[in-house]
């Protein structure tokens, strides 16, 4: 029997209705398998445990001798993150273990609904709230795309970042209250201060100041605090890259690691790796401003959020939690009727729903010392780095159309949201 052409999408439209009308019972669903395999297949979340042993040892003095002694190819995690992280997590050491582990879980699946909740509000160009029940979808399916289940195995603290940037650059709060969450969050992590170029993008000057201010102050917080411990971060390890892992391995979905692993060890030296960031940076540019002149706020930051994982020297695969707020544009924003955008979401479900990275990693670590690296792994290892550029091209071509914008009545410019009395 002959299919009339276009019948797959009433089909679609249909079973999105269906889904979207039990989008409570798809999260409940979601949370209780969520309970049940962290309650009985979840490893020992070892991150939380180097953020709650390590933190203390920032008043002796000794923060960044800490080691956690581990198995191979990693023998050993020490703490890796700037002073100030150590004064924020300082409350975990007094709690038990099993209470401070319950409680991070719960409150990273709760930043997991804030982030989609944040990207959802970003997409919108009126004053309309949220669609309660795609963030409830979301959230469900979100639980189990790879990074942010390394994140929660780990006890990984992206989410917690990443939320309350989110939700202070998506709700309509005073230039203060935006920029003051992106500095902490860029105190507590260097990463999410590549949202810093959301606020140019969208000619927040006062809120870019505030995040500068509000990092500063964190930071020389912790100066006096810890000033050995400080001196001895800021001018030393925080260019020591490999205190943190091989640049080299799966691990390691940054674009330094994909052409490490491309090219060798000696990428970094080679024209390859300057003239790469270079096209990387130059279309993140161009996706900004398309972005920014169409008005599409979640466009200007999974691009912002993308980017930075593509330059950053190490980017874990936990680290690309930023690939759910890009989904979430590349289904319901502005383009998401181009084949583009469909074949860049395509790819990114596939890659974070069948967990590529961590087979690669497994059968990775099944080899000595790989060097020149296995080809048949190298090139789906560049995944991420893929999806990244994917949807930076995505970004940079648009709809082909400008969004109407926002009435003139009471409305505001991009760069100053409407803050709520």
């Amino acid at each position: 029997m002959c299919r009339r052409p276009g019948s797959a999408a009433p089909r679609a439209r249909a079973f999105g209705r269906w889904a979207t009308r039990r989008a409570g019972w798809f999260l409940a669903a979601s949370l209780v398998l969520h309970t049940f395999a962290a309650a009985f297949f979840s490893p020992s979340p070892l991150d939380l445990r180097v953020y709650r042993e390590a933190a203390p040892l920032l008043l002796s003095g000794e923060l960044y001798d800490y080691r956690l002694h581990t198995a191979p190819p990693i023998p050993e995690l020490p703490f890796t993150y700037p002073p100030f992280a150590a004064l924020v997590f300082l409350p975990l050491s007094w709690l038990p273990r099993t209470v401070a582990v319950v409680l991070w879980q719960a409150a990273s699946v709760a930043a997991l609904a804030v982030i989609c909740s944040g990207a959802e509000r970003l997409l919108r160009t009126g004053r309309e709230g949220p669609s309660r029940s795609r963030v409830m979808l979301w959230t469900a399916g979100g639980l189990w795309l790879e990074p942010v289940r390394h994140t929660l195995d780990q006890g990984q603290v992206n989410l917690l970042l990443l939320a309350p940037v989110l939700a202070a650059l998506a709700a309509p709060h005073t230039p203060q209250i935006r920029g003051a969450a992106l500095g902490l969050a860029s105190a507590v992590k260097l990463t999410p201060a590549f949202g810093g170029l959301y606020l140019l993008a969208t000619r927040q000057w006062r809120a870019a100041a505030w995040a500068v201010l509000a990092a500063a102050g964190a930071t020389a917080l912790a100066w006096v605090v810890a000033p050995g411990e400080s001196a001895r971060y800021w001018f030393g390890l925080v260019t020591q890259t490999q205190r943190i892992g091989p640049f080299w391995s799966v691990r390691n979905q940054s674009l330094r690691g994909a052409l490490g692993r491309l090219l060798g060890q000696g990428a970094l030296a080679s024209p390859a790796w300057w003239t790469a960031l270079a096209l990387a940076t130059l279309v993140t540019g161009y996706a900004l401003w398309s972005a920014a002149r169409r008005r599409d706020r979640l466009g200007i930051l999974a691009a912002a959020g993308l980017y930075g994982l593509l330059v950053s020297p190490i980017s874990w695969s936990h680290h690309w939690v930023w690939c759910l707020p890009a989904m979430i544009w590349l289904a319901h924003g502005p383009g998401r009727r181009r084949t583009l955008h469909r074949v860049t979401l395509a790819v990114w479900t596939v890659a974070t729903v069948s967990r590529l990275v961590p087979l690669l990693i497994r059968l990775e670590d099944g080899l000595a010392h790989p060097d020149p690296y296995p080809a048949l792994l190298a090139w789906p290892g560049t995944v991420y780095a893929v999806c990244a550029v994917l949807t930076l091209l995505a970004v940079a071509a648009g709809p082909g159309t400008a969004p109407p914008r926002e009435p003139a009545a009471g409305s505001r410019p991009l760069e100053e949201p409407r803050v709520r009395r």
